[in-house]
C-alpha cells in the first residue's frame, strides 16, 4: 500500500481509542453468497481488510477469487535496499503465501496496473473486474472513502463494473482506521457490519500477515525503508472481527 495521503509511520488513531468506543456493529449476513470476488489494490489489502472473511467463506465452500489490481511495486520509493522490480516480484509471492496460511487455494488474477496510478487506469480495472463477475458474484472492494488514491480508484472501478453486471458490492475499509475517529462524520457507520472471526481464523490471519515481510518491518535504518505496516497499524487490522460496508 503506497501513495497514501499520510505517512503510515504516523501513529493515527490508536486501537485503544477504537476499543474504548465499544460500538456495536450489526452482524453481516452473508448467507446468500455463493461466489465471492475480492478486489485488492495491492498485495495484502485482501488479507488486511477481509482475510478472515475470505478464509471463512472458502472453508464454507464459497467460490473465492482474488483480483490483484497492482503488484505493489511502489511501497518503498527511494529505498537503497529494494528496487521496484524486486517488490513487483516479491509482493505477489507474499500474498500467495498469506492466502495459503488462510487455507485459501486460489491463484490471484493480476491486472498489472502501476502501483500508485490506479486512477489513471480506472476504466481498464472496471472492464477487467466486469469480466470476472458472474450474475451470482458478490464483489468485495476497498472502501471508496478510504483516503488512499489507489483504494478509492479501485472502489470506483468496482462500482462501475457492478453497475454493468448488476452484482452486489461490499466495501471494506483499511486505512480508515488510521485517520478516522469514533463517530467520524465522513464514515458511513449506518452501513457498517461486523464479521466475527473464530479464534482459529484470527490465528490464521495473524500468521498470514507475517508473510508480508517487505511491509511489516523496516528493511534498513534508511527512512525510505520504514515499515509500511508497523505494529500500531496492524493492531487496528487484527481484531477478532472485520468491518464491512453493506
Amino acid at each position: 500500500m503506497v501513495e497514501e495521503s499520510f505517512d503510515g509511520s504516523e501513529a493515527g488513531t490508536p486501537e485503544s481509542v477504537w476499543r474504548a468506543w465499544q460500538h456495536t456493529y450489526p452482524a453481516a449476513d452473508l448467507a446468500g453468497c455463493r461466489d465471492m470476488v475480492v478486489v485488492a489494490p495491492h498485495p495484502d489489502d485482501e488479507i488486511l481488510g477481509v482475510g478472515g472473511l475470505v478464509s471463512t467463506a472458502s472453508a464454507a465452500g464459497i467460490d473465492v477469487r482474488i483480483v490483484a489490481v497492482t503488484d505493489g511495486g511502489g511501497s518503498h520509493e527511494g529505498s537503497p535496499t529494494v528496487t521496484r522490480e524486486h517488490l513487483i516480484a516479491e509482493r505477489p509471492e507474499e500474498s500467495r503465501r498469506a492466502l495459503t496460511q488462510l487455507g485459501v487455494d486460489v491463484e490471484p488474477i493480476r491486472l498489472g496496473i502501476p502501483d500508485g496510478d490506479v486512477a489513471a487506469h480506472e476504466n481498464d480495472v472496471a472492464e477487467a473486474v466486469a469480466r470476472v463477475l458472474t450474475p451470482e458474484s458478490w464483489c468485495l472492494t476497498t472502501w471508496r472513502g478510504d483516503r488512499h488514491p489507489d483504494h478509492e480508484a479501485t472502489a470506483r472501478a468496482c462500482l462501475t463494473a457492478a453497475s454493468r453486471t448488476g452484482v452486489r458490492v461490499i466495501e471494506y475499509p483499511v486505512w480508515m482506521w488510521h485517520w478516522a475517529r469514533p463517530d467520524h462524520p465522513d464514515v458511513p457507520w449506518h452501513r457498517a457490519h461486523a464479521v466475527a472471526l473464530e479464534p482459529h481464523v484470527l490465528a490464521a490471519k495473524k500468521a498470514a500477515v507475517q508473510e508480508f515481510r517487505t511491509q511489516i518491518a523496516p528493511l534498513s535504518e534508511h527512512p525510505a525503508d520504514r515499515a509500511v505496516l508497523p505494529p500500531h497499524v496492524l493492531d487496528r487490522l487484527l481484531r477478532p472481527y472485520e468491518v464491512i460496508f453493506l
